[in-house]
């Protein structure tokens, strides 16, 4: 071959320049020399999510592509959320980084690097890079990790509030959102115990404990037993390490209300049964249960001694009361005070009976001393209690036969004779009280009729050869009180009555009853006086039909 007519290969050029190199990695053949690290370099650069990778091979698109996913990455995932960046786009970040890696290594095994970058200074330059991701997702960590102490916190006084708002409420109101506050402070415990919200929660629950126990605070111990209840049953739901001390706090604070509550209800509606009753089941060895028979017994005598005072009744109604709830409890030092109490109830209810004569209310008087005579038919008293009753049902007609009680002996000296004949129809019991109280009963007459207003007075008792009913009394002298009561025979229409008279000694006296028709018209007839003439006029008694 002639010289100007070869070819140079690898040479100068025929006008003694240096071709360029080329711009690309041929398809074929052998890579050009470094390859191996280009392409390290590369897919390092890419790693780092810059891109750089891509820039140093000149594939700007791909670079911008890089570029593009970093920055979505970074608008999801800032502000720090408490929860992370979501799964799904980490992962897709991810994947993109890596076919970033691999794309820009293949590419950059097949190309020169260009420019003044070599290969070696952009390994370097990758591995320092790397610390750019690193660093970021280490500062993200602790951020993401300030959003969740932040997060836990705000759960924290939202259970706060809870509990504020909740005390100012009574506690059957707020035990629902007592109960959401329990539930914030206990997740808080449990399921994040390494947070500074969760380092927080034991001195909220003391202020928790506190707010519900606040009536026990207070002293209003019945007030204070549901709540003080509900905290002894919080350890069968929270963790004890979680609570402390405060697991076994409520035991003496609801012993000592249970107490204090029952105490102040013995002897009223409802007569504290139920709080001492728990006590002594649930607290049997505690201070306030070895108070309970003492307290009672204190209470019983303090009630006997006030049936010797001003209200009676009320003391025995208390008695009563005491009885029953000592016989309920379970504790025998406390059922045997029932002996005590009953004893008290047996002098109360004759005090009573006594009591309401004195004031006058002679129906009381009259069924609380006839129910003491008939329930306590051995006491020494049933006698009296008899008497009085009878005294007061003359006096529930006739107010005068209940100035004074019937004396509680018979007295003695001379003794006049009461005849009281029966010219009525139907039996009749007669009703006296004054020195001496008692009761008689006149059988019915047989053949006696009712008489007219005008007639009554004059013939009652007068009819030749009738032997008429009669009962003899023999009576102290004295200032007497009457009342004749229609019994057997009788229509709903025929009237008791009532009068008085005055015995005096050295007299025999006598008393007729009888039935008069009431007037057609339905006036009320006058009553028939009461003639206190002895023997030679006997006194009269009668009722109107």
């Amino acid at each position: 071959m002639e010289s100007g007519d070869r070819d140079v290969i690898g040479g100068y050029g025929g006008d003694g320049t240096v071709p360029p190199p080329p711009s690309h990695a041929p398809s074929v053949g052998p890579p050009p020399p470094g390859a191996a690290l280009r392409a390290a370099a590369a897919a390092l650069l890419n790693v780092t999510g810059l891109g750089l990778g891509y820039a140093l091979v000149g594939r700007w698109g791909r670079a911008v592509v890089c570029w593009a996913a970093t920055a979505v990455l970074l608008w999801v995932a800032l502000p720090a959320d408490p929860d992370g960046v979501p799964a799904g786009v980490l992962v897709g970040y991810l994947l993109v980084l890596l076919v970033a890696a691999v794309d820009g290594g293949r590419i950059a095994r097949r190309s020169a690097v260009g420019g003044a970058w070599r290969p070696g200074p952009a390994v370097g330059l990758g591995v320092v890079l790397l610390a750019v991701p690193a660093g970021g997702a280490v500062v993200y960590g602790s951020a993401r990790d300030e959003a969740r102490e932040q997060m836990l916190l705000e759960r924290l006084e939202t259970g706060d509030e809870r509990v504020a708002t909740a005390s100012r409420q009574p506690f059957g109101e707020a035990k629902g959102e007592y109960g959401k506050a329990l539930d914030v402070y206990r997740a808080l415990g449990e399921d994040h115990p390494g947070s500074r919200a969760a380092k927080l929660v034991p001195d909220r629950l003391k202020a928790y404990y506190d707010a519900v126990s606040a009536p026990y605070a207070k002293k209003r111990h019945c007030e204070a037993v549901a709540p003080l209840t509900y905290l002894r049953t919080l350890p069968d739901s929270v963790d004890r390490k979680l609570l402390g001390e405060l697991a076994v706090w409520p035991d003496e604070p609801l012993a000592e209300s249970l107490y204090g509550c029952g105490v102040s209800r013995l002897g009223a509606a409802g007569g504290g049964g139920a709080e001492l009753g728990e006590l002594l089941r649930t607290f049997p060895e505690s201070a306030s249960a070895r108070r309970v028979a003492p307290a009672i017994d204190e209470r019983i005598k303090s009630q006997v001694a006030a049936l010797k005072g001003a209200d009676p009744c009320a003391a025995t109604t208390t008695l009563r009361a005491l009885g029953a709830t000592a016989s309920e409890l379970p504790a025998d030092s406390v059922k045997k005070l029932r002996a005590d109490a009953d004893k008290g109830v047996v002098d109360g209810v004759y005090a009573c009976g006594v009591d309401q004569f004195k004031d006058g209310k002679f129906g009381a008087a009259r069924t609380t001393l006839t129910d003491f005579a008939r329930t306590y038919k051995s006491d020494g008293r049933a006698g009296q209690a008899r008497n009085i009753a009878t005294a007061a049902e003359i006096a529930d007609d006739r107010p005068a036969a209940g100035k004074r009680l019937p004396p509680s002996k018979r007295p003695g000296g001379a003794r006049m004779e009461l005849v009281i004949s029966n010219d009525a129809p139907n039996t009749v019991e007669v009703l006296y009280t004054g020195p001496v109280t008692g009761t008689v009963t006149l059988r019915a007459c047989a053949g006696c009729e009712r008489y007219s207003a005008s007639e009554g007075a004059r013939r009652a008792c007068g009819a030749s050869g009738r032997s008429y009913p009669k009962a003899r009394l023999r009576l102290p002298a004295g200032e007497y009180h009457f009342l004749y009561k229609h019994g057997t025979g009788a229509t709903s229409r025929v009237d008791s009555y009532s009068s008085g008279t005055r015995v005096q000694p050295g007299y025999t006296y006598t008393s007729c009853t009888y039935v008069i028709e009431r007037s057609p018209l339905g006036l009320d007839l006058p009553r028939l006086p009461d003639p206190i003439q002895p023997v030679v006029s006997p006194w009269g008694a009668g009722s109107s039909r």
